[in-house]
């Protein structure tokens, strides 16, 4: 458990960066680095997160950052681990952070060759559900019926299911977490940080444009995905699967209808996802 006394005061990440108001991944990264610490190297693929993190000789970031191609930012932190190990330096954290498309699509061929090879290091996920960083298209990790800027009509199909696959890696560690619940990802980039094979973490980090929320409903909208069982809370450590924390199974259409991105979605779209949450957590007739 993350006793919040105890952090540093020393931000590594946010002081001035150029994200929008609200932005899920500037939080997600504030987070992170409270915890990850001055001994971290960071590799960041084309997104709103690299973007963010600065450019030339500004950047928000207080440890070393390197901003990769969009399909390579795991690949490069292999690399980083090797030059590390060569020069006998075990203190160093090494983590790429992607966002969706440099993740689980464009950027999955070196992310899964990393967990393959159970390289020492951590791969985040942080996750707005659509390219944000392009103008807001539909992705692997868009939900079913989600409007993006490309599909106006909603996702036909479903998400796909990250942490499943990652978990079929056999690596050390997988977690979700949610920017909403601080001491529960914190807790979980303390043990990941404390593996000596491959750790994936994937967070729930809503865009307000993308959602079509107000800035300042990032932390609520994203705390009613876990309160209403769509965004659940767990983590694999050592293949032993353990649920973080319990929600209160608010109904999901608090959640749903209170996006602009669902405002197609009709009571039977609606019901399917309830009975889908009352179907996997086991509260059905």
């Amino acid at each position: 458990m993350i006793d919040f006394k105890e952090l540093p005061q020393e931000e590594l990440f946010g002081q001035g960066n150029v994200g929008c108001k609200g932005c899920g991944a500037a939080i997600a990264g504030r987070q992170a680095m409270k915890v990850l610490g001055e001994r971290t190297i960071i590799t960041i693929p084309a997104s709103c997160m690299a973007t963010l993190g600065g450019n030339n000789t500004k950047t928000t970031w207080g440890v070393p950052f390197y901003h990769t191609l969009f399909e390579c930012a795991p690949a490069v932190s292999s690399g980083i681990r090797a030059a590390l190990e060569i020069q006998g330096i075990k203190d160093v954290n090494v983590v790429s952070w992607g966002g969706d498309a440099g993740s689980a699509d464009i950027g999955f061929q070196s992310l899964t060759g990393a967990a393959e090879r159970q390289e020492h290091m951590i791969h985040v996920l942080y996750d707005n559900e659509m390219y944000m960083n392009t103008g807001g298209q539909t992705g692997s990790q868009t939900p079913l019926y989600a409007m993006t800027s490309n599909s106006a009509l909603g996702k036909t199909v479903h998400k796909k299911n990250m942490l499943a696959i990652m978990e079929a890696h056999g690596i050390d560690y997988v977690a979700s977490a949610n920017i909403a619940y601080p001491e529960d990802l914190m807790a979980k980039f303390q043990k990941a940080a404390a593996k000596k094979g491959f750790s994936y973490l994937h967070i729930l980090a809503p865009c307000h444009r993308g959602w079509q929320i107000k800035p300042e409903e990032t932390i609520e909208i994203s705390r009613k995905a876990t309160e209403c069982g769509l965004w659940e809370l767990f983590e694999v450590d050592e293949g032993k699967r353990t649920r973080t924390y319990e929600p209160g199974f608010t109904p999901v259409a608090d959640y749903l209808k209170s996006q602009g991105r669902f405002k197609n979605l009709n009571e039977d779209q609606i019901s399917s996802f309830q009975k889908s949450v009352d179907t996997y957590y086991g509260r059905g007739e």
